[in-house]
């Protein structure tokens, strides 16, 4: 098998693990500041002890973006917690909607006319998700609270990528994300850790469950992605990591029987494909003025 077809397995199996996050969350009685904490205490020894590149590139200016990076794992976790996965997913997937508005204020990038055409079906998207009233469920008590912090995490998963494009800018862009993985986890345990105390009745199923999240979803997915994005191109790897969001709810209703609604699954439908489109624009040559 030649290195190119390695590297995309790589890839894809970072986004299969990614994907199972939801389903898992959502497996242990642990309340979701304990299973955010503490997954993201095993996730920060999981990534600095299997990823050696995330044990360089140590700067201050690493805390900013791994507190946004900790806003991101917390408020997906809760989302889950009150929501059902695909929603959780969909809205965080909203991101890019975001970045359109920061790029300008915050790393000086004007804004495209294509990328404004990118922005109506996300919004659309986003906008069906709050269409009408999803009954609540065991495994999605709350949606629209649950909807509130997906929507949220999105804000939050958007500020991380503009934080780690800043932070590659002044680093050159060698390994500047994976200090942010390991900050990012270790800022999101110690703020959850007053919350998560004291444990009652965790049973070995649920400290199997977090461990998992720790070690696989989070560190081996990560070490699976540095390795294989280096001989990936970034247009196919952004494509191929699509299968996250897109997998995402079928754990969920494989293993919780958790269907969403139509208006959930129309709108994610659209955040996905308006994302695909953009990304394939994007891997164009700009022919026309910014605007």
């Amino acid at each position: 098998m030649d290195i190119r077809t390695t590297s995309r397995l790589q890839v894809l199996g970072a986004a299969l693990l990614f994907s199972t996050g939801g389903a898992a969350i959502k497996a242990t009685t642990l309340n979701a500041w304990q299973v955010a904490g503490f997954r993201s205490a095993v996730a920060a020894a999981a990534v600095f002890l299997l990823v050696p590149a995330a044990r360089r590139g140590w700067t201050w200016h690493v805390l900013p973006v791994g507190v946004a990076y900790a806003g991101t794992l917390v408020l997906f976790v809760t989302a889950n917690k009150l929501t059902t996965s695909a929603n959780a997913i969909f809205l965080q997937s909203t991101a890019p909607l975001y970045m359109l508005l920061m790029g300008p204020l915050l790393l000086k990038e004007p804004v495209r006319r294509r990328d404004l055409a990118f922005m109506a079906p996300v919004l659309l998207g986003l906008v069906l998700f709050f269409v009408g009233s999803d009954a609540p469920v065991h495994t999605a008590p709350n949606p629209r609270l649950g909807n509130v912090f997906a929507v949220i995490s999105g804000v939050t998963w958007a500020l991380t990528i503009v934080g780690l494009r800043w932070l590659g800018n002044r680093a050159g862009g060698e390994g500047s994300g994976l200090p942010t993985v390991v900050a990012g986890n270790l800022i999101a345990f110690f703020a959850c850790l007053p919350a998560a105390l004291p444990v009652v009745d965790a049973g070995a199923g649920d400290w199997a469950t977090v461990g998992y999240l720790g070690v696989f979803q989070i560190g081996a997915a990560y070490l699976l992605l540095t390795s294989g994005v280096r001989h990936v191109p970034a247009l196919e790897a952004s494509v191929l990591l699509l299968l996250e969001p897109a997998l995402n709810p079928v754990w969920a209703w494989l293993v919780h029987g958790e269907t969403p609604g139509p208006w959930p699954i129309a709108g994610g439908i659209l955040i996905l494909g308006a994302t695909i489109l953009r990304t394939a624009a994007d891997a164009r040559p700009d022919r026309e003025p910014s605007g």
